[in-house]
């Protein structure tokens, strides 16, 4: 479902006031107090913990319930961010005029002069992931002892991944998964050795990936990326009416093909699956607060036919409308 690990993140922040960005960070192992600070957050909250692992690497775990946030930091070429995406989506809207998304599973190198005074968007609003930030000066001064007499550096992955000021996206494989998925899920005696081993495996792939020619998958211009939201939103306005991608093609003076490309990129699914799973959880909502009949709740979220309802709900909620309105209701 379209809110699958939503749950899990609002655990994760449950005890953070809303409009709230809560940021705690842990220094090197030498120094024994961790430092923490509140932000504010408009019309969402979220969590960031960092590391700071080897010279000049630091790790960054997020959370965020939020559509939202503004990246107000320094334009700092400097500082590289490789920022791989876990649950939900996330997209910035670069100084460059391009736009990437990230769904689970992908990551992408940038560095903090491209998005400094950028905006982050959430388009499912909800997101867990985390950054690798690598300060090149540093990093390469102090090169970690197992990279020491290898060819790589953090110079070297900034040309290879982000020249001229250029970003890259890559799509998330078995390797990558292993990399990644090796942050989570620590016993806390151990988890910064293990942060320390998985940055390391992580450059020691990227130092051997090959980088193919082409289009890269992920990347539009912003223009492109705004009207898609704008169709999104009009869509969710309208989600009792059947709008077809032609009708869309023709109100926002876009192509066809180019709309479902860019939907797809910026939401993850075809804009047909993405709105299903919408009717469908609206359906769910009005099943559990209002008493409104099964044919008055199938129209109001798009569909024509009960019986075809009934059988989309069944196919996600493996129930049908009423037997999940008996278990879930709010009506007393």
């Amino acid at each position: 479902m379209y809110n699958e690990y939503i749950t899990q993140i609002k655990n994760e922040l449950i005890n953070i006031p809303d409009g709230i960005l809560f940021e705690q960070t842990y220094p090197c192992i030498d120094t024994p107090v961790c430092s923490e600070h509140l932000d504010t957050l408009p019309n969402g909250k979220g969590k960031k913990i960092s590391w700071k692992l080897l010279t000049g690497i630091t790790i960054i775990f997020q959370d965020y319930l939020a559509e939202q946030i503004s990246c107000n930091h320094k334009p700092e070429k400097e500082l590289l961010e490789i920022n791989y995406c876990r649950y939900g989506r996330i997209g910035w809207n670069m100084k460059n005029g391009r736009s990437i998304y990230l769904g689970p599973g992908d990551f992408s190198l940038h560095t903090r002069q491209l998005c400094a005074g950028s905006v982050m968007t959430l388009p499912s609003g909800h997101y867990e992931g985390l950054t690798v930030c690598i300060d090149l000066s540093q990093f390469d001064q102090a090169p970690p002892e197992l990279l020491r007499g290898t060819k790589i550096t953090g110079q070297m992955l900034s040309e290879k991944f982000c020249s001229r000021g250029n970003f890259s996206l890559l799509t998330g494989n078995e390797k990558t998964e292993a990399i990644f998925s090796g942050f989570y899920n620590l016993s806390e005696n151990l988890r910064k050795q293990y942060f320390i081993l998985k940055s390391l495996e992580l450059l020691l792939y990227l130092s051997e990936f090959k980088i193919t020619s082409g289009k890269e998958p992920g990347k539009y211009q912003s223009e492109q990326v705004e009207i898609i939201r704008q169709i999104h939103d009009y869509l969710l306005q309208n989600i009792n009416h059947r709008i077809t991608i032609e009708e869309l093609s023709k109100q926002y003076l876009m192509n066809p093909t180019t709309l479902k490309s860019v939907f797809k990129a910026v939401y993850g699914d075809s804009l047909a699956t993405h709105m299903r799973e919408h009717r469908l959880e609206k359906a769910a909502i009005l099943l559990t607060e209002t008493n409104n009949s099964i044919s008055q709740i199938a129209k109001a979220v798009g569909y024509t036919s009960q019986s075809r309802f009934s059988t989309a709900f069944h196919e996600v909620y493996q129930m049908l409308p009423l037997e999940y309105r008996r278990i879930h209701s709010n009506i007393h």
